[in-house]
């Protein structure tokens, strides 16, 4: 049966969500971890984090929050578990011996007067091996037998989607509810923007009006690659005024330096305005999926 799937950004995760990140880019990686555990253990919550990698190393906790966490496990607010010592029975990589694993570090956590955890799993080393996308899975359903009931767990699961086939990716992605996503770069309650990895741009949600020129140029400004187009995702998009297709239309192919923008699945009510205003025929611009004409 499948699941439907519920995006969130990792600021809002919580309690007794399983989350399932399918990084796309490096920085998608440190932007979701790296604000998942700093904000854990700024909260005094306790971080489980399953991975080969050193504690000062994590995504994004010296990159973004400039922060060395190895004093933090060294007094035991964090765990690092290398993945053989998580997961490894008798020489096999075993879903049960991870659930023993983090069943074992939780009830550490709530000795030591931790009122919440947050657990990391970093699964990208097992998705080449023979038999790793039934051992991913058979983790995620450990941890998810674990954390959903739970009013004090909450749970990331991770892997490069670069080192995934597409059928291990929709089976992995179908055992979770939560699909988490970078934190918007911009929310006042009207209008949301978002960066996305793939394709490599920005979502736009609810309204730009002149009040927020200033935000969406800064965002645009923030994404711009000279080896990518930028992708806006207009989806979810209510209404944009004249001086924001201004900025699409001319000053923002200076701040994507000529690498231009793509313009994807407006609502019917946008692409006419579009179509009217004729700033699509702009050189550097084109029409992405979902027009109803080309």
């Amino acid at each position: 049966m499948e699941t439907l799937n519920t995006q969130r950004p990792v600021g809002d995760l919580r309690p007794g969500d399983h989350a399932w990140l399918a990084y796309a880019h490096p920085d998608e990686q440190s932007r979701v971890l790296g604000d998942f555990v700093y904000s854990g253990l700024d909260a005094g919550e306790k971080i489980i984090c399953v991975t080969d990698t050193l504690p000062r190393l994590l995504p994004g906790l010296l990159t973004r929050h400039e922060i060395d966490v190895t004093p933090f496990a060294e007094a035991g607010h964090l765990s690092v578990i290398p993945w053989n010592k998580a997961c490894v029975l008798d020489g096999y990589c075993d879903p049960g011996q991870m659930a023993k694993t983090l069943e074992r570090e939780i009830d550490k956590a709530l000795d030591q007067k931790f009122n919440r955890v947050r657990i990391t799993a970093d699964m990208t080393w097992a998705a080449g091996l023979p038999g790793g996308s039934d051992f991913m899975l058979g983790c995620d359903h450990e941890v998810d037998s674990m954390v959903g009931p739970s009013t004090s767990v909450t749970a990331i699961c991770q892997v490069d989607r670069r080192g995934c086939t597409p059928g291990a990716l929709d089976a992995l992605r179908s055992t979770h509810e939560v699909l988490v996503e970078v934190n918007p770069e911009y929310d006042d309650g009207v209008l949301k923007i978002t960066r996305t990895y793939e394709p490599h741009g920005l979502r736009l949600e609810g309204e730009i009006d002149s009040a927020r020129h200033a935000a969406f140029t800064h965002t645009l400004t923030s994404v711009s690659d000279p080896r990518s187009e930028v992708h806006l995702e207009l989806g979810r998009l209510r209404f944009i005024d004249l001086g924001a297709l201004n900025l699409i239309g001319t000053p923002a192919m200076r701040l994507t330096r000529g690498n231009g923008l793509v313009l994807d699945n407006p609502s019917p009510d946008l692409e006419t305005v579009i179509q009217m205003v004729g700033f699509h025929r702009f050189p550097g611009i084109t029409r992405g999926h979902g027009w109803r004409s080309q």
